[in-house]
């Protein structure tokens, strides 16, 4: 998943970062709320991970003003004002989850899980063909067989069993696996793309992401069959 935080606390923001990008997920980070709001509206986030108290423009005003924009990314609020009534204007300003610092990042983990389920993007089982990825064990199948994936080759076979059958542009992997600070110029999309396409040829025994030159790539079968998403 892509996903946003904002967060002033730069030690805060770190921590949040590091600990979603070992995951496997593609993090930007926002300063202020301002900087959040021209980021959301910019960039196609699967979740925001947002603080209340911030410079500029607060967390209430930020998922106000997106919502009012037409913004439908699910929001978690991170902040430190955990009274029932502050909890009860994020969610009126349009929050869908509220988790009060500290807080352990497990659970953090598990509620965006389940935030982005709800929002009807991220089920838990995705299957095409030989392959089966069940997103909440974290873990890939090929012909039931365990599949080992890096987080980062995990969430691209991700992205493309999502889009299975369709031609998926490099750019567009970079604006969704990868984070806006990535160099477009270096050649580490290319790695795992190889590295992914082997270990899928190996376990299948046929060339499951191809090349479409000039064009991108695409995660496609012989009988290409349709994917199946399913809540287990």
């Amino acid at each position: 998943m892509r996903i946003l935080v904002v967060e002033d606390e730069r030690k805060v923001a770190s921590f949040i970062k590091q600990g979603l990008q070992e995951e496997g997920h593609a993090v930007d980070v926002a300063g202020d709320g301002e900087e959040a709001c021209e980021l959301a509206q910019a960039f196609g986030y699967d979740a925001i991970l947002l603080d209340v108290m911030l410079p500029k423009k607060d967390g209430f005003q930020v998922a106000a003003d997106l919502r009012r924009d037409g913004c439908n990314t699910p929001i978690m609020m991170l902040t430190a004002r955990d009274a029932a009534e502050d909890v009860i204007r994020g969610l009126d300003a349009g929050a869908d989850d509220y988790l009060a610092k500290p807080f352990r990042f497990d659970e953090l983990l598990a509620r965006l899980s389940a935030l982005t389920r709800r929002g009807g993007k991220h089920h838990e089982a995705l299957r095409f063909g030989p392959i089966t990825l069940d997103r909440l064990k974290h873990r890939a199948l090929v012909d039931g067989r365990r599949l080992d994936l890096t987080p980062k080759e995990f969430h691209l076979l991700e992205y493309f069993l999502l889009h299975a059958d369709q031609v998926v542009r490099r750019t567009t992997l970079l604006e969704k696996v990868w984070d806006m600070h990535f160099d477009p110029e270096s050649n580490v999309v290319d790695v795992h793309l190889g590295n992914l396409r082997r270990k899928l040829a190996n376990a299948s025994g046929e060339q499951l992401l191809q090349t479409v030159r000039g064009v991108g790539f695409a995660l496609r079968t012989a009988e290409a069959p349709e994917v199946s998403i399913a809540v287990q």
